[in-house]
């Protein structure tokens, strides 16, 4: 028996601490991004980004989940802004969407993860994989015209992921191509078998290798009129000149407004699609987990909560678990929550630091880091397996994973989920609840088996059957091994034997034994037993 190695958070520093650092250099761009979208002062990314690691960390049972603003927000929030006048005023709404996840959080309401399919979950990983691919080829050409971060394929611009591709080619800067290529030679040498038997080299990271290199051909490139970097084309974190100036950038909400209905609407709508954010990049997190740990959803809407409350009140951006900055963490070696803890406090001593080195880091070079994260996240194995599951498994994979390209994340999430449902009913209606058994019908006797679970779904295929039944015919309908049975369904049952007197039909009703029964089963007994 292999034994089962125990994953502890001081334990794992060794990797959890480099695996923080390359979630740091892909969160800020990330977090600035966001921040730019939302028509929110760039400032309040970076604080969400703070709060996200270090307290929704802290305080999540997720392992390797990391949190901070996220795109699926975006449009929500510069919406939000534009209607409430100010930014002040929709801090408050962040504030009362973070008091609602609380309380869904003690209300039980995490449950609702659990009902997505996996064959969408995991078309929902490769779906962002593609996408995160497609939108960072602009940036590794140096054409930075939709904001880091981005998964819609409609862009504020007009263009879309697709016609980004071609007006890019206009726009090639030399000292950015030259910065990816670079960049992607190091990371391809980095996972190569021999480079991993160095210990130097599994001690440092590739990606903070890829960032050093990037900023040493910035500086490189700065006097070179053809190949220097556009300020669009670097990081772009706003720098304080003092410790009082960083403190100013923080901002505080409004509370005269909190009787303004159209606050708490805000609020709400913030909370119910963070959650589902939340919930959906938890289950594809705890996917990829290495150790196969479950996180405890509950906990989880509190923590985005009691993170989303603090981020309102010093001026932050709406907060969920993204996949992104997750599936990062992952494949940089992460092994416990200490890694989305430790990026947000090197966020934080970073913003107040350092900004100008940050402000130096070529977006060409984090580009590159993400290539291998989509790569990893929509490896062809992946579509390989599907497929060999079946027709029922792959549609609903693939129809995610097209909706999300061509809509955006929740959205093609909702368009596979609805394809799965599809199948579900077909092959309840296709399949019918009741099973003949040929033996029993060579003497003369239908025998029909109801399942331990009948719902109202069955009615269809359970009513054509019942009615196929020949006049005079001997009917046995065996319910012992059902554990459900829906109340439309008794009803069926109840109607077909009020019927089955004028057909001459000699029917049986077969309960399950009393003893042993459980509360479910004597109400699904004592239903059918009025019946009789």
């Amino acid at each position: 028996m292999k034994e089962k190695k125990n994953v502890s958070l001081l334990g794992s520093l060794k990797q959890d601490f480099p695996a923080s650092i390359v979630v740091f250099l892909v969160a800020v761009p990330l977090c600035l991004g966001i921040a730019l979208a939302s028509g929110a002062p760039l400032f309040s990314g970076i604080i969400s980004g703070i709060i996200g690691g270090i307290v929704v960390g802290a305080i999540s049972g997720s392992q390797l989940g990391v949190s901070g603003p996220a795109a699926g927000l975006a449009v929500i929030v510069l919406s939000a802004i534009s209607e409430l006048g100010a930014f002040e005023t929709f801090l408050l709404a962040v504030v009362i969407s973070g008091i609602i996840q609380v309380v869904l959080g003690f209300a039980k309401a995490g449950i609702i993860g659990y009902y997505f399919p996996s064959s969408v979950i995991k078309g929902m990983l490769s779906g962002i994989g593609i996408i995160i691919i497609l939108k960072q080829i602009p940036h590794a050409f140096g054409y930075d015209k939709d904001f880091e971060g981005s998964l819609a394929f409609v862009q504020p611009d007009g263009h879309n992921t697709l016609t980004e591709l071609y007006h890019m080619l206009g726009a090639i800067s030399p000292g950015a191509v030259i910065i990816t290529i670079v960049s992607m030679i190091v990371l391809i040498l980095w996972e190569r078998p021999f480079m991993k038997r160095i210990r130097l080299f599994n001690i440092i990271q590739g990606p903070l290798v890829v960032v050093i290199f990037g900023i040493i051909l910035n500086l490189i490139f700065s006097g070179s009129e053809s190949f220097a970097l556009r300020a669009e084309q670097v990081v772009a974190i706003p720098v304080a000149e003092s410790f009082t100036g960083f403190l100013g950038q923080f901002t505080f909400p409004d509370f005269s407004q909190w009787l303004n209905k159209d606050i708490w609407i805000i609020g709400a709508t913030i909370a119910i699609v963070a959650s589902l954010e939340t919930l959906l990049c938890l289950e594809a997190t705890d996917k990829l987990d290495p150790h196969k740990r479950i996180t405890p959803v509950n906990l989880e809407l509190k923590a985005q909560g009691i993170g989303n409350i603090l981020s309102g009140l010093v001026g932050g951006l709406p907060i969920t678990q993204v996949i992104v900055r997750s599936s990062t963490n992952i494949q940089s070696g992460g092994q416990t929550k200490m890694s989305a803890i430790f990026h947000g406090v090197i966020m934080l001593i970073s913003a107040m630091a350092i900004p100008k080195i940050l402000n130096l880091i070529p977006l060409a070079s984090l580009a590159a880091i993400l290539f291998v994260v989509g790569y990893k996240l929509a490896k062809p194995v992946v579509f390989k397996q599907m497929y060999k599951l079946g027709k029922e498994h792959f549609a609903p994979f693939m129809v995610t994973i097209v909706g999300i390209i061509f809509t955006d994340l929740l959205i093609g999430i909702i368009m596979g989920l609805v394809v799965a449902v599809m199948y579900i009913l077909y092959n309840n209606f296709k399949k019918p609840f009741l099973v003949e058994s040929e033996d029993d019908l060579k003497n003369g006797v239908i025998h029909l088996s109801l399942a331990q679970d009948v719902t109202f779904i069955n009615k269809a295929s359970i009513m054509n059957t019942l009615s196929e039944i020949p006049n005079g015919a001997k009917v046995v309908i065996d319910a012992s091994k059902s554990i459900n049975i829906d109340q439309d369904v008794i009803e069926i049952i109840r109607e077909f034997e009020t019927n089955a007197e004028y057909r001459d039909i000699d029917l049986t009703i077969k309960k399950r034994e009393k003893r042993g029964v459980s509360n479910q089963r004597r109400i699904v007994e004592s239903a059918l037993s009025m019946s009789n």
